[in-house]
């Protein structure tokens, strides 16, 4: 099992109900292919660098989790099939990469 994480952007016209609706369908995905979710992180609405589908701003989504790689492809379809999801990107974590996540998520819990 490799680590990864991935950051999502939903769309900004969600409510707050629809958004954490999106969000468990993505981590219920993730739990149907057998990954094992580490953490996860709300960033919240941020503004955008650029517009995207006309929209300014959106939903940052933060998952790190644990997969097999074929699990990556499904994941990806699942985005892409959503039209609340405006962009995404789900990167492989290196050794000194999980190093440093498994620090800053001990320093967000003494927080």
């Amino acid at each position: 099992m490799n680590q990864y994480e991935t950051v999502f952007i939903l769309t900004p016209v969600l409510s707050d109900d629809q958004m954490k609706e999106a969000v468990e369908k993505f981590k219920g995905v993730l739990a149907k292919l057998g990954a094992e979710i580490i953490g996860e992180e709300n960033w919240g609405l941020k503004k955008l660098a650029y517009p995207i589908q006309k929209k300014s701003t959106g939903f940052y989504q933060f998952i790190e989790f644990k997969a097999e790689p074929e699990a990556i492809k499904s994941l990806e379809i699942a985005y892409r099939r959503d039209e609340r999801i405006l962009r995404y990107l789900t990167v492989k974590m290196e050794k000194y990469a999980i190093e440093y996540a498994q620090k800053r998520r001990n320093n967000k819990k003494e927080a």
